[in-house]
């Protein structure tokens, strides 16, 4: 089964959010930044070497705080792994996204999110996570 990993930034009560281009899959979505877990990494791994990549920081790492199976139509499952990241080096730039925003969490749910992602969104919004 297919992992992805997702981080959840926060600074200043707002959290960080990518918008998908526009030639991507699920194109013009927003999402959390984040990505597959590669062959022989592990989902901590795979959160550390995704954001390097989509946001330029190093030594991105916290604790893991929700992870469920998700099927988008006719794929196959996938499981996502949500992490609260609570120390990274660096200054978040954006690598890859059309456009990426900090929010407050409150808003997140007017934002047009990959399907995969809303159920987190439901348990932050209800002070779950």
């Amino acid at each position: 089964m297919v992992q992805v990993v997702a981080a959840i930034i926060e600074r200043e009560g707002k959290i960080l959010i990518g918008r998908r281009k526009a030639e991507q899959s699920h194109p013009l979505k927003w999402e959390f930044p984040g990505g597959k877990v590669e062959h022989g990494e592990t989902p901590a791994q795979a959160l550390d070497r995704e954001l390097e990549e989509e946001l330029g920081i190093r030594g991105a790492a916290g604790p893991e705080i929700a992870n469920y199976e998700y099927t988008y139509t006719g794929r196959d499952p996938i499981r996502l792994f949500f992490f609260r990241v609570t120390e990274f080096q660096g200054e978040p730039v954006n690598l890859i996204f059309h456009e990426m925003r900090w929010e407050p969490a409150q808003s997140l749910g007017s934002f047009d999110f990959v399907e995969g992602d809303i159920e987190f969104l439901r348990g932050l919004s209800s002070g779950a996570y």
